[in-house]
């Protein structure tokens, strides 16, 4: 497959005008990231452990719906979700509140890495989402550590609101941190890389980790990658999660579909013009979630984001 994505299930709930005005995510970064990857003619799957419920039904349905690949473990008999709600005040900033459902310990483990699935991958990615719960952590270090042994391209998605659960920023640094050998192209937002110093210590942490390529989404201000001594600045809306649901994962998914697009099999074929085509690209992706409002229907095509390029001269 191009993309190996693991992570959490959640569901977001966006109150509207009326009561039962909610738009429904089949979940968290990782499965918006593995939908947008497949809308995009690409192959993905998506590890992830739900109930057999209704609502985990749901997100399995909406998941293979989108051409995705689902790599649950049979023997998960429980719901594993996150409800963030979401208001915005009068100035339109948005607002988040968590509230986890009864039994959300019941989640990946270790075991369920196969190593099958990482062998034929491409792309392995993870997100910071499972990273404060303890047996998906050990899931998703096995996935990045097999992933990066084997010579996979490695990709990560620091989300701080996953990670600022407990409210403990220190923690949080440093459960990212524990990853970051694995990792070869790490994305995070110009608010998330305080956790790590601010945007000038990014070379260091790159330095100290031996991570390639660094993305900062800067909001409506574009992107920045940095690779190596070089910085590559991409104007455009890149739109991180404080945009609408789901534009940071489409933007994050456009880089990567871009990247396999381009023949990326490894590392150090990241070079500025492959990074900066890919940036463009997940621009345009981000950019297409917004103005639909982050419904997962809004995850743009590969043909939507042709026309979007074609119509910008890009």
């Amino acid at each position: 497959m191009d993309v190996y994505s693991i992570g959490e299930m959640v569901i977001d709930f966006t109150p509207g005008e009326e009561e039962a005005s909610y738009i429904r995510n089949a979940g968290g970064a990782p499965a918006n990231l593995a939908i947008s990857v497949a809308r995009n003619g690409l192959s993905a799957g998506m590890l992830c452990s739900v109930g057999e419920d209704d609502f985990g039904r749901f997100l399995q349905d909406t998941l293979r719906e989108h051409g995705v690949e689902v790599l649950k473990p049979e023997r998960c008999s429980e719901a594993v979700t996150t409800m963030a709600f979401v208001s915005l005040n009068d100035e339109g900033e948005r607002t988040f509140v968590f509230a986890r459902k009864p039994g959300a310990d019941m989640f990946l483990c270790e075991d369920d890495v196969r190593e099958e699935d990482i062998d034929r991958s491409v792309i392995v990615h993870g997100g910071s989402c499972s990273l404060s719960k303890p047996s998906a952590d050990a899931a998703t270090r096995k996935a990045l550590r097999l992933g990066h042994e084997r010579g996979r391209l490695v990709s990560f998605d620091v989300n701080y609101r996953d990670l600022l659960w407990d409210g403990d920023e220190a923690a949080c640094a440093a459960a990212v941190r524990e990853v970051l050998p694995y990792v070869d192209l790490l994305k995070v937002s110009d608010e998330e890389v305080r956790l790590f110093g601010g945007s000038q210590a990014i070379p260091e942490l790159m330095e100290q980790y031996d991570i390639t390529a660094v993305v900062e989404t800067l909001g409506s201000r574009g992107a920045r990658c940095y690779l190596g001594d070089a910085i590559l600045d991409v104007s455009g809306r890149p739109a991180n999660c404080v945009d609408a649901t789901a534009a940071g994962d489409a933007f994050w998914g456009g880089v990567l579909a871009s990247l396999r697009q381009q023949g990326v099999t490894e590392k150090s074929q990241l070079t500025d013009e492959v990074l900066r085509q890919a940036l463009h690209y997940g621009n345009a992706s981000g950019g297409l979630c917004v103005q639909c409002k982050g419904a997962i229907c809004a995850l743009p095509s590969r043909e939507e984001i042709a026309s979007y390029l074609d119509e910008a001269n890009f």
